[in-house]
């Protein structure tokens, strides 16, 4: 099983690299999401830091999905997805295996670049540690959840429309305690650890569920 899921996570990820504008689309997005606020807004530290939070977080949560749509789509056209269906391995290994590949092409860069991108915001070293901590243990979750209405919309004409639809409300959970998180530790000084301790439940939960959800979902798509 390790060596089938080495081996898929590999092959997505040397795939993206020859697509690389998948991944500059998404780093971009989150970029230019995050640095309209403070150029509209203003300089005033005050407000900067009361919205950072919710900007943070709606950025990640919205650049995690410009290619969600993707994440079985090319192996569905060629073919390959069947071919893994026929594997004597789990499908939920091959899932989970694609499923982290999204995360490091989309999520882990979000979590690198945010410290930068957080300076526009002015927050302090501890906030911003706040705010790597919570993306770190939030953005799981997203692509976790997010291949389900992957599954979902397979082969289907304007699935990404239809996809946005099935999975927004699902991330609502994410988003609220991620980004509580961060308000905990910028703007109200409360305890974080509670909300630490609820972003990796959820992200613990959906990588228990979602594998085995996202694989029947996609054998009803293919048969």
């Amino acid at each position: 099983m390790w060596r089938l899921f080495k081996t898929i996570v590999l092959r997505d990820l040397l795939l993206a690299l020859r697509r690389r504008t998948e991944i500059l689309m998404t780093l971009f997005f989150f970029i230019v999401v995050i640095s309209l606020f403070p150029l509209g807004i203003g300089t005033d530290r005050q407000v900067l830091v009361q919205i950072a939070p919710g900007v943070v977080w709606v950025a990640a949560l919205l650049a995690s999905m410009l290619v969600l749509e993707r994440l079985f789509a090319a192996d569905y056209l060629d073919g390959t997805l069947e071919q893994m269906l026929l594997t004597s391995q789990p499908l939920s290994i091959v899932v989970m295996a694609k499923v982290c590949a999204h995360w490091l092409l989309t999520g882990l860069p979000l979590v690198l670049i945010s410290p930068l991108v957080a300076l526009q915001y002015r927050l302090e070293d501890e906030q911003i540690v706040s705010m790597i901590w919570s993306l770190f243990l939030g953005t799981p979750a997203l692509s976790m959840i997010g291949a389900i209405g992957a599954a979902l919309t397979l082969g289907l004409r304007g699935g990404g429309m239809l996809l946005s639809l099935l999975v927004l409300p699902l991330y609502i959970p994410v988003l609220v305690y991620g980004a509580g998180a961060i308000a905990a530790g910028a703007v109200t000084n409360a305890p974080q650890q509670a909300y630490y301790m609820l972003l990796s439940a959820f992200t613990f939960l959906s990588m228990a569920l979602a594998p085995w959800a996202t694989s029947a979902v996609l054998r009803f798509s293919l048969e």
